[in-house]
């Protein structure tokens, strides 16, 4: 060994500080290095700082409060490399803390100095941590716009290529994060940043991807962006990410970059012509596409085209059996070499990408240009095979798709003939509301103006949970399942099939939702379903009559609408339309029609179909009844009504106290029943009389002999009464009170019977007989002119024959009615017992007269009790003069146009008058 030689240890200078080594264990220390002038020392106060604050969010607050971030965004501008990383490194960590992200927001050197720490020729580690400082800043609106006003998206652009993988997750966040405003979106576009998102998504790590498919997504939604990406082959590449079975939990989101891009009609022209839909769809339900199915047996199938073969695919999914989820791609690869498949599979995606995938379809079919691409790659084939899928989500997810892709005529035929309305039909029995809705919807969408469709769904047994939808589901499904029955009932034997089921009573209930469109669609099936006469009756005595009245009142256009169509409907027979009058549908009508913003030609007809099925009420309403109104029993006349007085029924007006006012004059030609019944007691007593007469002269011959057994049998009744005991008597009378009570019991019976028996309208025998008089010796007559002067004649001989003209003051009429009103004690007076009557009187009976022998005349009200009939007929026949010069060449026949005349029953009884005389213009004014 050689000699040790002594180095030569030079001391310090005398002007520098000897080195001091400090241990501090305070952050408040730390914090006050962070002011030394030596570069160490704040290199090293960074490092401690940094190693601090990674431990909890309460040392982020605490050297919140004590100053430390003011000096570090100093220190992260230092000359000195080693102090700006340590420096990134601690704001890098401490910007997870809120309260430290607000406090940077105010600084103004906090962006520019965080985005020049992404320089090219800064360290790894600042890069990694400016970006992570970015991220973090980006959550709140303001930072974000002040990340772009500061230029802070190139230059993460530029870290998404790093070799770091740490830099590039933070990047790929804070482009994610900023990509939520719209100027980043035009932005990353100029700057060229979708080429390296994309190169991205090959990354080895998850979370990377993830971000990357977050970023794509976000960006997508912008249309040019879209068309940028299309350019960089995206579609291409999603679906091939998509077709990686080990990267399962990204597939989700991969569809829904594909869903934004398949908005455009371009991307699907372009996914159609490359095959890549058709692919996607096999994906998507697991199978092979037609394409690419060999044409020989499963075992002669090789590669084709550099898209890897299906065996491997095989493989795969055997490795994924085995291998437990986040396997390395590696293992994988071995497990395919060590196990070769035999067959050809798909990997199953899972539920949520199928969910997914069935929105994208939906999402693109908006557009009815892509609806018709879609449909040509046989897009539906894909939905209807997700329908039988187990989750909901995606049975719902394909049902809403099928719905909107209906929109396209073809595709409901195409729906049909690949048995897709089997599935939905199946749907409706789920317990899930999501899918029954979803169901409904698309069976809606399927029957509109499709006959075929509707009549599979018959043939499936649908109609019966279509029924049962009305009355179990959410609102959405009971509104979409009365429009799918409201398709049904166009046809009339699936519209008499849903009526046996019950469905008119099903769609009472949905009539009382608060749902406008549910209250919309019911009443519009309600309108379909309701147009018979059992129908009407079914739905009236039901109580429906009352909520669909209800529906008028709404103050949505669409419901009022539908509700008035149903009214229409509904109106079409007499008691339905009384039924609406009592429950105050005319006067809602009324008011519809007399509003300047809620009149509709559908309240118009509907109260014109209530008037022309209530006659009593639009008489009385508007004073004319027209020629093809016909007077029928139960017609009554009340005068002219004033506005706002309710048009009452007849039982109500009976029920009335007599007062002085005028009568109500009913039309009822029917014989009287008590009269009837009189006649039949009077017959039956007299042959009970004569029955006791022979019996009566019978006794008077065996005279003697009866008196002399009576004596016997009265001796004998008294014993045998004086032997009867006390006991025998009480029971008796026992007996005899028993008897009395059930009597009085019966007797009560019968008075509550009386009260409680329905009102019976008084009959009109002697109307009755007019009508056959009439019926028999007018009828007969050739001419309609003759019968019309003949049926005058007859009605003033019944009304009290004619008044000469000025003398109509003088006819006592008004006496007798009041007569008949104090005989009958009732306001209702029937027409047939008025015997001397005026124009109101004789007008009314004219009409009803003329009506039962098919003359046609309508019924005027005036003023002051006028009222007056006009009938219309062809003047006398032609004369020589007409047939020589005119262009009938037919002598006798009669002239048309047929003219209006008003028939006088007052004056001269059967002059015609020709309603633009003078003598009509008397005739119907005082």
């Amino acid at each position: 060994m050689g000699k040790k030689v002594k180095k030569d240890e030079k001391p310090p200078p005398d002007d520098v500080f000897d080195t001091l080594a400090v241990e501090s264990r305070n952050a408040g220390t730390v914090v006050l290095m962070l002011s030394s002038p030596e570069e160490d020392v704040q290199s090293k106060a960074c490092e401690a700082i940094y190693k601090f604050v990674s431990k909890c969010d309460e040392n982020k607050k605490q050297l919140l409060d004590l100053g430390a971030v003011e000096h570090l965004l100093a220190l992260m501008q230092s000359e000195d490399k080693i102090v700006r990383r340590n420096a990134c490194m601690a704001v890098g960590v401490m910007t997870a803390h809120p309260e430290v992200r607000k406090y940077l927001r105010k600084q103004e050197t906090t962006f520019p100095a965080l985005v020049n720490l992404l320089a090219p020729d800064e360290d790894t580690v600042c890069h990694e941590f400016s970006a992570l400082a970015l991220s973090n800043m980006a959550t709140e609106f303001s930072s974000k716009a002040a990340i772009f006003e500061n230029g802070g998206v190139e230059p993460l652009i530029r870290c998404l290529v790093a070799n770091d993988p740490d830099v590039q997750k933070n990047s790929i966040e804070a482009l994610a994060l900023l990509l939520m405003d719209y100027q980043t979106r035009a932005a990353i576009r100029d700057l060229d940043g979708l080429s390296p998102m994309l190169e991205v998504l090959k990354s080895d790590y998850a979370i990377i991807q993830k971000l990357a498919l977050l970023a794509l997504e976000r960006a997508s939604q912008d249309g040019e962006n879209r068309s940028a990406l299309r350019e960089l082959e995206a579609i291409s590449k999603l679906i091939d990410f998509v077709a990686h079975p080990e990267w399962n939990d990204l597939h989700v989101m991969a569809v829904m970059v594909l869903s934004n891009l398949l908005e455009d009609l371009e991307s699907l022209e372009l996914i159609k012509e490359t095959g890549g839909l058709k692919r996607l769809v096999a994906l998507i339900t697991d199978q092979v596409p037609v394409d690419e199915e060999p044409k020989g047996g499963k075992g002669d199938k090789g590669d084709k085209g550099g898209k890897g073969s299906r065996n491997a695919k095989k493989s795969a999914k055997e490795s994924a059996a085995k291998c437990n989820h986040g396997t390395s791609a590696k293992k994988q690869e071995s497990a395919d070499s060590s196990e070769p498949p035999s067959g050809e599979a798909i990997i199953p995606t899972l539920p949520d990408v199928k969910m997914c995938a069935a929105k994208a379809i939906c999402r693109s079919a908006r557009s009815s240009e892509n609806r018709k691409i879609l449909h040509e790659q046989e897009s539906e084939k894909m939905l209807i095979h997700l329908l039988s899928h187990e989750s909901f989500e995606v049975q719902a997810a394909a049902a809403q798709a099928l719905a909107v892709m209906a929109e396209n005529l073809a595709s409901r035929d195409s729906v049909r003939e690949w048995e897709g309305l089997g599935p939905l039909i199946k749907m409706l029995g789920s317990e899930n509301l999501s899918v029954k809705e979803a169901a409904t919807l698309a069976l809606a969408n399927l029957t509109t103006a499709n006959s075929n469709n509707c009549q599979e769904i018959q043939t499936l047994n649908g109609i019966e949970p279509l029924i049962t939808c009305l009355v179990d589901g959410r609102e959405d499904a009971v509104a979409n399942a009365a429009c799918v029955l409201t398709n049904l009932a166009q046809i009339e034997t699936l519209r008499v099939d849903a009526q046996n089921k019950g469905v008119v009573r099903a769609l009472i209930e949905p009539l009382s939702s608060r749902n406008v469109t549910v209250q919309s669609k019911v009443a519009l099936a309600v309108a379909a379903f309701v147009c018979d006469f059992d129908s009407r009756e079914n739905f009236r005595q039901s109580d429906g009559i009352a909520p669909l009245i209800g529906l008028l009142s709404s103050g949505n256009d669409e419901v009022r609408r539908n509700a008035a169509w149903a009214v229409t409907v509904c109106a079409v027979d007499e008691p339905t339309a009384t039924e609406i009058c009592k429950l105050g549908g005319m006067e809602i009508l009324q008011e519809i029609q007399m509003s300047s913003t809620r009149r509709s030609p559908f309240a118009e007809a509907a109260l014109q179909k209530l008037l022309d099925n209530n006659l009593s009420a639009k008489y009385a309403l508007t004073g004319n009844l027209s020629s093809t109104n016909f007077i029928e029993n139960g017609f009554y006349d009340i005068g002219q009504l004033r506005p706002g007085t309710k048009f009452l029924t007849l039982e109500e007006y009976a029920k009335q106290e007599m007062n002085e006012k005028r009568p109500i004059i009913l039309i009822n030609a029917k014989p009287d029943p008590a009269f009837s019944q009189t006649q039949s007691q009077a017959e039956l007593d007299a042959k009970q009389e004569s029955s006791k007469t022979s019996v009566t002269g019978k006794n008077s011959r065996t005279g003697r002999d009866s008196k002399t057994v009576s004596r016997r049998d009265s001796v004998t009744a008294i014993v045998a009464f004086n032997r009867k005991t006390r006991k025998q008597q009480e029971r008796e009378e026992k007996q005899r009170e028993e008897e009395l009570q059930a009597q009085l019991q019966r007797e009560a019976e019968a008075i509550s019977a009386a009260e409680n028996k329905p009102f019976e309208a008084p009959c009109d025998s002697t109307l009755l007989k007019y009508i056959e008089e009439v019926t028999e010796k007018i009828q007969p007559l050739p001419t309609t002119r003759e019968q019309v002067k003949a049926l005058a004649g007859f009605v003033a001989e019944k009304m009290g024959g004619s008044i000469e003209r000025g003398q109509l003051s003088n006819f006592g009429w008004e006496l007798p009615i009041s007569q008949i009103k104090y005989e009958l004690k009732s306001n209702v007076v029937p027409l047939g017992k008025i015997k001397a009557g005026i124009h109101v009187h004789r007008a009314l009976l004219f009409k009803t007269l003329a009506d039962k022998i098919a003359v046609s005349c309508s019924l005027v009200r005036g003023e002051y009790n006028r009222a007056w009939n006009e009938v219309l007929l062809p003047e006398e026949e032609y004369s020589l003069e007409d047939v020589l010069f005119a262009f009938s060449p037919t002598p006798g026949a009669p002239k048309f146009p047929p003219k209006t005349y008003i028939v006088d029953l007052i004056h001269e009884p059967g002059s015609l008058l020709r309603v633009d005389t003078p003598e009509a213009q008397t005739y119907k004014k005082i």
